[in-house]
């Protein structure tokens, strides 16, 4: 499928209507969907009423922005009026939210196309999209690997063209590291920068919606349609949004680039070191001056984040009881019973988990012990970048320390699973953005993703270092034979 500015350009000059545009993307995307299993709802309808409005207004002179007419997924996690919103868990199966989410009330005013909600791990809490509790989605480059999570569904989508661009969520590298796996673009912007209203909670603190695009200008066009503050969310940043594609540069002069030493070593497979070394090879070749950092606290990312992210988590996921809204068992006895009942139920074994973890940690006598100090960590991760920052202007790493694997390898062991994200939870833990882009691919023929990472809001730099690689490299032109 054609970038968002091609299809802006065919629009504007009459050589397709915006009908065809949506038809085409449904045609493919439900063709394909047998084997990918990207998508929990599409959403015919609603797309083709919105491409006939943007036709009508084209029709009547009107002038049109570069996202009309485009057709994107939405995660199932972000609300939608009047369409299934479910977070991938069966405790939501049958919940139609009564509102909007403030980023795809925004790509509405845009005028863009939603072909559907795609699929996601249950509550965001994977990296794999296995736990699911509706169905797995397949890798389009290998429909036995997993695409990653827990925005696989979405990262799938963009990977197969069943759309032009998605939305994800990242918490601890769900955009990033299926970006990573499917060989799309994927970036989790500073936390604050877009609203989190209407986006089902995970772990409050963490949480933040982002976009996946065949190409850097593509998720720079839709960050820059979703960013900006938002009164209805407490934590949204007042900040200037600026043009992100005035960014998009063809050389590195002047920018300094700093390796993360922390994140090269035991662990990561030899492909994707070899693959994310040429590409900082490349980046010199560009005009970065490269220099080796060191992040010392990076390493307690992972056990940092897991005591935080489920401790939130147990807090948001209390609300999910069968009285207001969602599941409820029906043949309960009395309300504990009807409580027990509804939660074992409606959540997975994945969710529970965490859930049981989180309420662990945040219990009397144990708080101080694993809370409080995972937050202390977390402020030490924190100064390790703003340090680094001080001499470079972006750092980089791989984006996960392995290629996609095969679904099943990893399901009886979630501290592998856990594992995959060891390389993106510190840029969550410290708000920053992060984009994951395709540097290369192992010897399956899977994609290997690299990591840029900017200091709070300069997600201009980040944007400007991944477009002057892709634009000097062939991946971003490969795609999977579907």
């Amino acid at each position: 499928m054609d970038s968002i500015r091609d299809l802006h350009q065919q629009l504007v000059t009459k050589q397709r209507s915006a009908v065809d545009i949506a038809q085409a993307a449904l045609d493919r995307l439900q063709r394909l969907e047998p084997q990918l299993h990207s998508f929990l709802t599409i959403t015919p309808d609603r797309a083709l009423a919105q491409a006939q409005a943007v036709d009508d207004r084209l029709a009547a002179g009107e002038e049109i922005g570069l996202l009309a007419g485009i057709p994107i997924g939405i995660k199932d996690n972000l609300c939608t009026q009047g369409i299934p919103t479910t977070c991938g868990s069966q405790i939501l199966a049958q919940f139609v939210p009564p509102y909007e989410s403030t980023v795809t009330t925004k790509l509405a005013a845009a005028g863009s196309v939603m072909v559907g909600k795609t699929n996601l791990d249950e509550f965001a809490m994977g990296s794999s999209t296995e736990n699911s509790g509706f169905q797995r989605s397949h890798n389009p480059w290998d429909l036995e690997a997993v695409p990653g999570g827990s925005s696989g569904g979405s990262a799938a989508a963009v990977a197969a063209d069943q759309c032009v661009v998605a939305l994800g969520s990242d918490t601890g590298g769900s955009i990033r590291q299926p970006a990573a796996f499917c060989g799309v673009v994927g970036m989790k912007p500073t936390y604050g920068l877009v609203s989190r209203y209407g986006l089902v909670a995970y772990a409050s603190s963490l949480d933040q919606i982002g976009p996946f695009g065949r190409t850097v200008e593509d998720a720079a066009i839709l960050l820059g349609a979703i960013a900006g503050h938002d009164p209805k969310d407490s934590t949204s940043l007042s900040v200037k949004i600026p043009d992100y594609t005035q960014f998009l540069l063809p050389d590195l002069k002047g920018i300094k680039v700093g390796v993360i030493t922390e994140t090269f070593g035991e662990g990561l497979d030899e492909s994707v070191a070899t693959a994310v070394q040429g590409a900082i090879e490349q980046l010199k070749a560009l005009g970065a001056e490269i220099q080796e950092i060191s992040c010392p606290r990076f390493r307690y990312g992972l056990p940092t984040y897991y005591i935080i992210a489920p401790s939130e988590a147990s807090a948001n996921l209390a609300r999910y009881d069968g009285v207001k809204y969602g599941f409820r068992q029906p043949d309960a006895e009395n309300i504990l019973s009807m409580y027990t009942q509804t939660r074992s139920q409606g959540f997975g074994a994945e969710v529970k988990r965490r859930i049981m973890l989180g309420t662990y940690a945040l219990s009397a006598g144990y708080y101080d012990a694993y809370y409080l100090k995972a937050q202390k960590v977390r402020t030490l991760i924190k100064q390790d970048f703003d340090t680094a920052f001080e001499s470079v202007d972006v750092l980089v790493c791989p984006t996960a320390p392995t290629t996609a694997f095969k679904a099943g390898s990893k399901t009886e062991d979630p501290i592998s699973m856990y594992l995959s994200d060891l390389m993106t939870i510190p840029v969550n833990l410290a708000g920053l953005p992060g984009l994951s882009l395709p540097c290369g691919f192992d010897d399956q023929r899977l994609p290997i993703g690299i990591q840029l990472v900017g200091n709070v809001l300069r997600e201009d730099q980040v944007f400007r270092v991944a477009y002057a690689y892709e634009q000097s490299t062939p991946w971003h032109q490969q795609h999977p034979s579907l």
